[in-house]
């Protein structure tokens, strides 16, 4: 297990304010989530965005169906929340009437998280940016040498993806980042209006990789 920047998350949370973790899917968001409710003492609510009855609740910006459903808890904490349409106005609710709350959540497709949250969360929100694996993050398990020497080589072909990253061997690196590849990275950028071609997108992917390093 790497240890990641953000490994220590209940400091920064506030009560009355939105905690969000924004990032490229499979960054560690989740993990980092999930390890933070195994060790808080506060009793928690732990849902998902892509919960259809979630979205009902949230969606629907009535006081009395969203106040019951967090009713008794102190932390709400929601995985995936960009899947949750008008999710700020419904965390701004949470926020603005439920005393002394605190609220966590990830989000995946930065972009239409960031359009969601904005207006309706202006001094409401701290946001936390988690990308894949660092080098100052890696300095806490190797040393200079060893980044430059053994890791380094891998990093460049593979990136730092923290599950890439802990793959036994280079066969799993490459099933694994081709998995990112195709199912995530390609879903978000096709997901944009008037995106439709994979094709373009794979070549404008290999001519960045090409010329990384270069004028």
């Amino acid at each position: 297990m790497i240890p990641r920047i953000y490994d220590n998350l209940e400091p920064r949370l506030k009560k009355n304010k939105v905690l969000v973790i924004l990032g490229p899917r499979r960054s560690g968001k989740t993990t980092l989530l999930k390890n933070l409710l195994k060790k808080t003492k506060l009793k928690y609510k732990l849902d998902s965005g892509d919960n259809l009855s979630v979205q009902d609740i949230l969606k629907s910006q009535r006081f009395e169906s969203i106040l019951p459903y967090l009713s008794g808890y102190q932390l709400f904490a929601l995985d995936e929340a960009q899947h949750v349409p008008n999710i700020g106005m419904a965390l701004k609710i949470i926020v603005d009437q439920i005393p002394e709350i605190k609220v966590i959540v990830t989000g995946s497709s930065t972009l239409d998280l960031r359009g969601q949250l904005g207006e309706p969360l202006v001094g409401r929100k701290i946001d936390l940016h988690l990308f894949p694996i660092s080098q100052m993050e890696l300095m806490k398990n190797y040393n200079q040498y060893e980044l430059k020497n053994n890791l380094l080589p891998q990093i460049l072909i593979y990136g730092s993806y923290p599950e890439v990253m802990t793959a036994k061997n280079m066969g799993e690196k490459k099933e694994l980042i081709e998995q990112i590849t195709n199912t995530y990275l390609l879903k978000d950028i096709l997901e944009f209006e008037r995106v439709k071609d994979s094709k373009t997108i794979r070549d404008l992917l290999k001519l960045l990789s090409f010329q990384v390093g270069q004028e």
